[in-house]
C-alpha cells in the first residue's frame, strides 16, 4: 500500500504532467505538504514508490535540486523527449541539466493568473 506521501506526489506529479513542467525535489515536497529531507532522501522514497505503484506517472519530472540526473540512465532520455538536455560532460557519473525557466513549475505564479481570471 502506498504512503500517504507517495499519493500526494503523485497528485503533484499528475499537475506536472497536465503543466508539461518539471519541478524540483524541494519544490514537489512543499506542493505536497512535507520537506524533501537530507539530499532528497523523503523524496527519493516517494518516487520509489510511486514507480512501483502507480508506473504510468511520469515520475522522471522530479529533478534534484541541483539539477542532476543518472549520465545516461532512464530519466535522462524521458527529459530529453520533452527538449531538456545535460549540459558537458558528466562528472560522478551525473550529468547536469539545463533547464529553461519556462521549463519549470512555479506554482505561485500558476496560482496568481488563475485567481486573475477569476477576479
Amino acid at each position: 500500500m502506498a504512503s500517504t506521501r507517495a499519493a500526494e506526489v503523485a497528485e503533484v506529479l499528475w499537475e506536472l504532467k497536465r503543466a508539461g513542467k518539471v519541478a524540483t525535489y524541494t519544490a514537489i515536497a512543499r506542493r505536497a505538504g512535507f520537506s524533501a529531507g537530507a539530499n532528497g532522501r523523503a523524496m527519493k522514497a516517494c518516487l520509489k514508490t510511486i514507480r512501483r505503484d502507480w508506473p504510468h506517472l511520469q515520475w522522471w519530472r522530479a529533478i534534484s535540486d541541483d539539477k542532476t540526473v543518472k549520465a545516461g540512465g532512464e530519466q535522462e532520455g524521458h527529459l530529453k523527449e520533452i527538449g531538456i538536455e545535460p549540459s558537458g560532460d558528466p562528472q560522478d557519473g551525473r550529468a547536469s541539466l539545463i533547464v529553461e525557466d519556462e521549463a519549470v513549475m512555479n506554482w505561485e505564479a500558476a496560482e496568481e493568473t488563475e485567481a486573475a481570471e477569476l477576479g
